[in-house]
């Protein structure tokens, strides 16, 4: 069910966290929007190669090529992201949610932020 959604992304090499109100949106827009905010930054910055790690099952399925992504409110997100990786050496991974603290932490941080102004 969608609701209010923060996105969040980081870079290793000095850590770089970015959070930001989303509006209201489900989880996977929110992990694509993440995602697709790592991307650009990496590729602003001239990166040559960036590893993810996310705690969406779906959306590194879909960036492997392991599920099609047939949801139509997701398609122009995957294929912008998809764009935007194949300037670099990209990869993805998988990791449990429990896992993903610090990324969970700073979603929430977003969703603060927006109800206080």
């Amino acid at each position: 069910m969608p609701g209010e959604s923060g996105a969040v992304s980081g870079l290793a090499g000095g850590p770089v966290r970015i959070a930001k109100w989303i509006g209201n949106q489900d989880n996977n827009v929110a992990e694509y929007a993440a995602l697709m905010e790592a991307l650009q930054y990496a590729v602003a910055l001239k990166a040559r190669k960036l590893h993810v790690y996310s705690d969406s099952q779906v959306m590194v399925r879909q960036m492997t090529g392991e599920y099609e992504c047939r949801s139509p409110r997701l398609y122009s997100l995957h294929w912008t992201c998809r764009k935007l990786a194949r300037s670099l050496k990209f990869s993805i991974s998988h990791v449990r949610r429990e896992f993903n603290v610090e990324a969970n932490r700073l979603a929430q941080s977003a969703l603060k932020r927006r109800k206080k102004g």
